[in-house]
């Protein structure tokens, strides 16, 4: 073998793999890690940098630039810092936090940044959307007017929420804040609205029972779950509701109807003032920084009904929000108060009395009222407010031992029997005709001679029977027409009748 056969068997296959390479110069910026702990890191060595610009960290560890000045940035990690040592490079990426959007999410369980929780592999989104963006322009929003019903009585029919509202749900811990959220998506399965539900520093045995009750439910196929537990850095916490509203103004940009639970804002705006205090900003009231406010404002802005012209979508927010000792003063709640659209307050002693769902009527609002309501529901349910706050002053009243007069005797009779009305059982969702019969039952007084705790069975009873004697009125009532005198009085002989035989029933088998 001579030197130039050795050569072409040696050297040949190394030039042929070098005559393909082409090179080319990659520019990267890359800072230093001066110290890392506790959901935050401060970095050193960047000439130019964005604020809440995407950083990359070892190990594939995501931040967010918060902090900017001359000599060094702060970072909001959005992952573990255990891994992360002081003298590690930092990378820009020279774009925002974004996250997948699309018909792929539907029926998964994902994290703040998009990635899958659940085991079902990849989500394959072919589309991204920044985490942060602007709310919605005033003009192109059109006005709230299409109802968005939840299947309780106590919501539709005396604070009624409309597509395109944003209505806070409030009360001390424990008192059924999650149940009438997660009541209110399962209440969907008819309507055409799709559904996020957003878990903020929850904990994971609560999240999993949530997902277990969609799943039950048969609302999971139209449901993306965002969680955030409580044992995930409070970057992540701080970041999962403007993701999921991401994910949300993907599809009411294309013109689609959604709900979106935020569960809570509370642990939401403890994140983040866990990590502005990290970042040596300056503490304001109760500790917050001067801008939480601005935080949540910014995201709730984002949940609107648009006009026609621009998608015609809707983004109704339901934020929940927890109170203390029943303190709806505090900076939290009057903060989220001021920027909603009303608020479904839940009162601890009307759920130890056992009066479930146990929202507090008079303390409770919704500031796009009837307007969001049925016609139906209208005549039936607009003076119901008015008559059961009298109800609970006259109750009051009552307790004193004073004598009372045949009128008001007859009120606390017919407040009694509508209280009991409006208790209603977790998952039970009742349709618009079923609600409408039972309340006008209720208030035309047709419960007035029954004991209290017999009026839940004779609910059951008008409810069957109108849909069953009354079909013409309850598809006139579904398909948003006036519920005149004749269709009254017709639902009205029918609940009696049927309330007549039954008790003719029973007193036969009593006999």
């Amino acid at each position: 073998m001579t030197f130039g056969d050795l050569h072409d068997d040696l050297f040949a296959p190394l030039e042929d793999a070098l005559a393909r390479v082409s090179p080319a110069l990659e520019r990267a910026e890359i800072a230093r890690i001066l110290s890392v702990g506790n959901g935050v890191a401060e970095v050193a060595g960047f000439t130019d940098l964005h604020a809440d610009e995407l950083l990359t960290f070892a190990g594939g560890v995501m931040g967010i630039a918060s902090n900017l000045s001359e000599a060094r940035a702060g970072v909001i990690v959005l992952g573990e810092t255990e891994r992360l040592r002081p003298g590690d490079p930092v990378r820009r990426t020279g774009r925002v936090v974004n996250v997948p959007v699309g018909t792929g999410l539907i029926g998964r369980v994902v994290d703040a940044l998009g990635r899958p929780l659940d085991g079902g592999g990849a989500i394959g989104a072919r589309e991204f959307l920044p985490v942060e963006q602007p709310a919605p322009p005033i003009m192109h929003r059109a006005p709230v007017q299409v109802p968005l019903q939840t299947g309780i009585k106590a919501i539709d029919a005396a604070i009624p929420i409309g597509r395109g509202q944003r209505e806070l749900i409030l009360g001390d811990r424990q008192t059924g804040k999650t149940a009438i959220a997660v009541d209110a998506i399962l209440n969907q399965r008819d309507s055409g609205v799709l559904s996020i539900y957003c878990a903020i520093g929850q904990r994971a045995s609560a999240v999993a029972r949530v997902i277990q009750s969609l799943r039950e439910g048969g609302a999971m196929d139209r449901t993306i779950v965002v969680v955030a537990s409580g044992e995930d850095a409070p970057g992540l916490q701080f970041v999962a509701p403007y993701a999921a509203t991401s994910m949300a103004e993907h599809f009411m940009a294309e013109g689609r109807d959604v709900l979106i639970v935020y569960d809570d804002l509370t642990r939401h705006a403890r994140a983040y003032r866990e990590l502005s205090l990290l970042l040596r900003r300056p503490p304001g009231r109760e500790a917050y920084p001067g801008d939480i406010f601005y935080i949540h404002s910014r995201l709730l802005e984002r949940a609107t009904q648009l006009r026609p012209e621009y998608g015609g979508g809707s983004l109704t927010a339901l934020p929940v929000v927890e109170t203390q000792a029943q303190n709806i003063s505090a900076y939290i709640p009057t903060n989220l108060i001021s920027i909603t659209d009303g608020q479904v307050y839940l009162s601890p002693s009307l759920f130890e009395k056992g009066h479930l769902p146990a929202i507090d009527i008079g303390t409770s609002v919704s500031r796009v009222g009837g307007k969001v309501q049925l016609p139906a529901f209208r005549a039936v349910a607009g003076n119901l407010r008015l008559m059961y706050a009298q109800f609970e002053e006259l109750e009051t009243f009552a307790r004193f031992g004073t004598q009372l007069d045949a009128e008001t005797r007859r009120k606390l009779t017919r407040g009694l029997r509508v209280r009991e009305v409006l208790k209603q059982r977790e998952h039970d969702h009742l349709d618009v005709p079923e609600q409408i019969a039972a309340l006008l039952a209720a208030t035309e007084g047709l419960f007035d001679d029954l004991e209290p705790d017999a009026v839940a069975g004779a609910e059951q009873t008008v409810r069957k029977a109108v849909r069953a004697r009354a079909g013409d009125v309850c598809d006139r009532i579904d398909a948003g027409e006036k519920l005149d005198d004749a269709d009254r009085a017709t639902l009205i002989k029918v609940m009696r009748d049927a309330l007549s035989e039954s008790q003719t029933e029973a007193d036969d088998g009593h006999a």
